[in-house]
């Protein structure tokens, strides 16, 4: 990419239109926005009650744009027994909002930027999540792309560059903890 102006990204969200993997078993609209696209993916239905409980619905449908780093639904169901049935409680709305946001960092941002990033960066680029704290993004071992969150929990993105209406998505097989 010679052009790293508004072409090139126009090009890019052009590219990904026509392609978008499929995620959880549905088709992924580039037309859609982020929640509209989450509500159809079967590996994601702990990601979408946990949206809807944290009340961020309504900002994850905005313009934004967003880049989302969607756990799985394996990935929840990774976190210690009883977690996430106690995050969506109610009373804990604040906390699960905390940890759903540090999924989340202002911008659209494709597998192609974050590697522009880290290689700006010496291999690791710091990314500062809605939530105000610091996600690192480095190549992982096996030559994909892997978050280290503050705690020194790792994800790989496993499935890359979904492009919505208002961001982006990229699906991450753990869940990351600010």
């Amino acid at each position: 990419m010679s052009d790293q102006g508004g072409s090139a990204v126009a090009s890019s969200a052009s590219a990904a239109n026509s392609a978008n993997p499929m995620v959880g078993g549905a088709a992924m609209y580039p037309t859609r926005n982020i929640v509209e696209n989450a509500v159809n993916s079967a590996d994601h239905t702990t990601l979408v009650a946990a949206v809807q409980a944290a009340g961020l619905v309504e900002t994850l449908s905005s313009p934004g744009p967003f880049t989302v780093f969607a756990p799985t639904n394996a990935a929840f169901d990774a976190l210690p027994e009883g977690t996430v049935a106690t995050l969506l409680q109610p009373e804990n709305k604040a906390t699960l909002t905390r940890i759903l946001t540090y999924h989340v960092v202002a911008g659209r941002m494709t597998a192609a930027d974050l590697a522009a990033k880290t290689r700006m960066t010496g291999g690791q680029a710091e990314l500062t999540t809605v939530a105000g704290a610091k996600l690192t993004v480095s190549q992982s071992p096996s030559g994909g792309w892997m978050l280290t969150d503050t705690k020194g929990g790792t994800a790989n993105i496993t499935i890359a560059d979904v492009m919505q209406s208002n961001g982006v998505i990229h699906e991450i097989d753990a869940v990351v903890m600010p």
